[in-house]
């Protein structure tokens, strides 16, 4: 698959803010199910494989997830400060979870738990996100066993994007990446310049 123009940017951004703890860092935006917006910071997991899906991990108990089952519409945004670059990336969400049994989905799940740190997989175990401290049991020094599959809430969340509205600020450039589908079936890019 040739890259696609708007990654090979977002790719020379990461690396070249990878010394920056922070350069994984990328806001969500959706929007709940009475209608309001709902953002939130998540880690960005890399592509998935032969595809231009973005990957991120999230815990299956937490408000996202009903805001996706409303509407699998989500938009990032990725600033890199030393660059000033900014992408807004909109495009349609994909929850894989416990009850996917699909082949590629799941192998795509394990793959991507036991990618994550043992910390980040004991946060799976921890208490309900966004419930009460003190309402349910908790136990201080969490772990999961490193040979154990994923627990029940360990999802892999995906944006497929279809939109790009990138900035870059010191160079007072903006493209706006708009995908559609070919008669065949394959994805293709067209860019244009716009007033930043």
């Amino acid at each position: 698959m040739a890259t696609s123009p708007w990654r090979e940017l977002l790719q020379q951004a990461m690396q070249s803010h990878k010394h920056l703890k922070h350069s994984t860092h990328l806001q969500l935006a959706t929007v709940r199910p009475d209608g309001r917006p709902a953002n939130r910071t998540l880690i960005f997991r890399g592509f998935v494989e032969g595809s231009d899906k973005l990957q991120f991990t999230t815990d299956s108990r937490t408000h996202k997830i009903e805001d996706i089952k409303h509407s699998p519409f989500g938009e990032i945004c990725y600033h890199f400060t030393n660059s000033w670059e900014q992408f807004r990336i909109h495009g349609t969400l994909d929850l894989i979870g416990h009850a996917d049994y699909e082949s590629a989905r799941k192998s795509l799940r394990e793959k991507a738990w036991f990618d994550s740190s043992p910390r980040a997989r004991a946060a799976f175990a921890a208490p309900h996100p966004g419930h009460p401290k003190g309402s349910e049991p908790s136990e201080g020094n969490l772990q999961v066993d490193p040979n154990q599959g994923p627990l029940d809430t360990f999802c892999v969340l995906t944006l497929d994007p279809e939109e790009i509205d990138y900035y870059h600020a010191k160079d007072a450039v903006r493209i706006l990446f708009k995908s559609s589908t070919t008669e065949i079936g394959h994805k293709v890019w067209s860019q244009q310049e716009l007033n930043p």
